[in-house]
């Protein structure tokens, strides 16, 4: 026979609670809700870049990867667009901060760097050797990569220019990667989508990387198996 000590009422009641929330907190661990199921699902492309990326002189939700996070949702596809942009950053600055960009659990990133090395005159040798760098480690990873190229200015000279131009899909050939080959395609020089200083793109600019952007990042998400 089982002897069950009486309780008073307010003690009795608070038990009855305590084994409610042991019940609860049994039947949470064992099932999940929809809701904690749907954000499992979601997958996760980092951009990583310069000011291109970060979005310069244009609202957080104006910029490419806001753009581009919107529009994948927009079609189903389960996939959050983190901005890792920052402004005047070269390579260099891209791979010394690549361990913490990995601390994001890429599924897909999409990698614009390089404009700054060209502008200020950096050797290309330097930025093929980071970019060499950043895409083992991301290989390691097994992160699909989308690479962005990037057009040098041709007042740096035909042989500076020449020798940047070549990085880009020699990288993508080497990594076998998912290779945009301009970044600013369409958009570079073009004053109606641009800032007043002729260098970062306005909204509209935005618009039209993402758009040409978007089959590649596409293709990505078809290697990623994510939908």
């Amino acid at each position: 026979m089982v002897m069950v000590k009486w309780l008073p009422p307010p003690a009795a009641l608070l038990l009855g609670m305590l084994l409610l929330l042991v019940v609860a907190g049994c039947e949470s661990a064992d099932e999940k809700t929809p809701a904690v199921e749907e954000a499992e699902k979601v997958r996760t492309i980092v951009a990583v870049g310069d000011s291109l990326t970060a979005g310069f002189g244009v609202a957080e939700e104006e910029s490419y990867p806001a753009l581009l996070g919107e529009r994948l949702r927009g079609e189903g596809y389960p996939y959050r667009v983190v901005n890792a942009g920052v402004s005047a950053e070269t390579s260099s600055g891209t791979l010394s901060r690549l361990d913490w960009l990995l601390t994001l659990d890429p599924d897909i990133v999409i990698l614009e760097t390089g404009a700054n090395d060209g502008l200020r005159g950096i050797d290309p040798e330097l930025l093929e050797e980071n970019l060499r760098a950043i895409l083992r480690r991301l290989a390691e990873r097994q992160v699909v990569v989308v690479l962005a190229g990037m057009k040098m200015v041709v007042n740096l000279g035909p042989a500076y220019v020449s020798r940047f131009n070549a990085i880009y899909p020699r990288l993508a050939d080497e990594f076998a990667l998912i290779f945009y080959p301009f970044f600013l395609d369409g958009v570079a020089m073009q004053p109606a989508y641009n800032l007043a200083d002729g260098v970062h793109p306005n909204p509209a600019g935005y618009r039209k990387i993402v758009d040409g952007l978007y089959p590649f990042v596409l293709e990505a998400i078809e290697r990623d198996g994510g939908r």
